[in-house]
């Protein structure tokens, strides 16, 4: 039998396949409710769907009073604290707060001085990438989309880490440092890779500086010549600010804690 097949042909049994499995998928909405299905994160009273029992993040769009549910202005708490105060300290005060934010989200509570120093300094010990790590995983294998590398280079690190499977809060706190000084080499040297391989740029591979801030550090490694304004700077440490945490609510979170759920369940069915 002739195994060969064109590319057209290829093309057109993916469409001939896509055409029946979107055919022999569809379900009625009627059966959302029927089986009491989410959709999303929300209640058909529209009420968010609680997954997880922290209170390291929130995010609150409504209120109730005298059970109506009022709507307003978007709030997102971290850890008690309206994210607005933590941007406007940071904006009066002329300075950058992902760090800040980060000890607060970790510890439950603002550090003093001292403490953020360490936390910084620690940051800061932790930021560069495994011998060999740019070279085979980043260069290598360059993607045209930023979040798709950034996710598969996470997950090759377990590969590079002295402890993975160690699940002790001393572990994972190790662990979750050298994540957070990570990123912005991951991202900015997966944009290079992208920029390089795929748009036919010029390649850059500059070093941290352990004097800069995260967001003065991703600037600083995704600029030809390093260069950046402090109005970039101090916006990007903004948005890493408000990017910092979703809590228990996260769209992953969510699918993971009922995938879990599934799983356990199904175990207990046919146990």
């Amino acid at each position: 039998m002739n195994q060969e097949m064109t590319k057209d042909q290829l093309e057109q049994y993916y469409e001939r396949s896509a055409q029946i499995i979107d055919r022999d998928s569809f379900y009625s909405p009627d059966l959302y409710t029927k089986h009491n299905v989410k959709r999303g994160l929300r209640n058909e009273d529209g009420t968010g769907v609680v997954v997880g029992l922290t209170e390291i993040g929130d995010v609150q769009a409504y209120t109730f009073e005298n059970n109506k549910k009022i709507p307003q202005e978007g709030r997102l708490i971290y850890r008690g604290i309206d994210v607005y105060d933590l941007v406007d300290a940071c904006m009066k005060e002329d300075r950058f707060g992902f760090e800040e934010c980060a000890y607060l989200l970790l510890f439950g509570e603002l550090p003093n001085q001292e403490q953020l120093d360490e936390f910084k300094k620690v940051l800061s010990i932790h930021r560069y990438l495994p011998d060999g790590f740019v070279r085979d995983i980043i260069m290598k294998a360059p993607s045209t989309n930023i979040m798709n590398k950034l996710a598969s280079t996470i997950l090759v690190a377990y590969s590079y880490d002295e402890n993975p499977e160690d699940t002790s809060v001393k572990n994972l706190f190790r662990q979750s440092m050298e994540i957070i000084a990570r990123m912005p080499l991951l991202a900015a040297y997966a944009y290079q890779a992208k920029s390089h391989y795929h748009n036919g740029k010029s390649l850059f591979i500059h070093m941290p500086d352990p004097d800069l801030s995260t967001a003065e550090n991703m600037l600083r490694l995704s600029r030809p010549d390093c260069s950046y304004t402090h109005l970039e700077a101090s916006t990007l440490d903004i948005a890493l600010i408000l990017h910092a945490e979703h809590g228990g609510g996260n769209n992953s979170t969510f699918t993971s804690h009922r995938v879990a759920f599934q799983m356990i369940r199904t175990e207990i069915l046919f146990a």
